[in-house]
């Protein structure tokens, strides 16, 4: 017969084998002060690793923007040396600090959120990559003649409510490249013609001719995407502010450089600001 003593050890031991089954929640190690940072500026929208830690690692479109940089980096110099970049929406500074990383003499990002500014500050600390960090919207912009070599306009377009002034704008500041990526909806179609009579409707039927469709509300639970643009309305935008486009590494990523016309500083900004045709 079991003795009080062997029913208490047995009953030790079996407690013992579920302990070491269960999940060791009370002996994980404190959180770092850098962790404790990295939690408090949360929640991310860019997932980055700042000294072994992922930003946001629960990110619904992945590993996003790393992701879609794999896609896109290959049609970036690899070389940036000397050359100036704009990051405007740049959220926590990503593509700033992969360009500082190819080594950009220097790199502005521009955002108007004061987290999202904090992350990067953050981020350039951890990563000791020296990058301006500015407070703006891309309107802002206007206020000041400085171009750059490359300008990345990623991300933004569909959250302005006059995104093609702000596209206008920033063509005005891009010397050599224009990086530029939106959100993109609809279905592709033929090239959309040079004219078109007063009295046939039916192009506006053709799936794919250019269009921008307006959000009223929302569009996936965030109230600030305004403008959803499909491939033909991109590409027709961005030659009709003045750029030919280069590349198109991935379905929302053009790569585009200033036309003649605006190598020589005659902008369709200006000229609208004018009042001129």
């Amino acid at each position: 017969m079991e003795t009080k003593l062997e029913a208490v050890e047995g009953r030790a031991a079996r407690t013992a084998q579920l302990a070491a089954l269960a999940p060791e929640t009370s002996q994980r190690p404190p959180e770092t002060a850098l962790e404790t940072e990295i939690r408090e500026l949360g929640p991310w929208f860019q997932n980055m690793d700042l000294a072994g830690i992922a930003t946001a690692p629960e990110h619904f479109l992945g590993d996003y923007p790393r992701n879609k940089w794999s896609q896109i980096a290959r049609a970036l110099p690899e070389d940036l040396s000397g050359a100036s970049v704009l990051d405007v929406g740049c959220n926590a500074g990503f593509h700033s600090f992969e360009c500082k990383r190819r080594g950009a003499r220097r790199v502005v990002g521009v955002d108007v959120d004061r987290r999202y500014l904090a992350q990067a500050l953050l981020a350039a600390r951890v990563l000791q990559l020296e990058v301006e960090f500015r407070q703006g919207t891309v309107y802002s912009l206007a206020q000041d003649e400085e171009s750059f070599d490359y300008v990345f306009f990623l991300g933004l377009f569909y959250h302005l409510r006059y995104p093609l002034y702000a596209l206008d704008l920033l063509v005005r500041k891009t010397r050599r490249q224009m990086v530029f990526q939106a959100m993109v909806r609809g279905a592709n179609g033929p090239a959309p013609a040079p004219d078109y009579d007063f009295w046939d409707t039916s192009p506006f039927r053709q799936p794919g001719f250019p269009a921008m469709y307006f959000i009223e509300h929302a569009y996936a639970g965030d109230g600030t995407n305004w403008w959803i643009p499909n491939r033909a309305a991109v590409e027709g935008m961005l030659r009709s502010a003045g750029l030919r486009i280069e590349a198109h590494p991935e379905p929302e990523t053009w790569f585009c450089t200033p036309s003649a016309a605006m190598e020589k500083g005659s902008y369709v900004w200006d000229r609208e600001m004018a009042g001129l045709e």
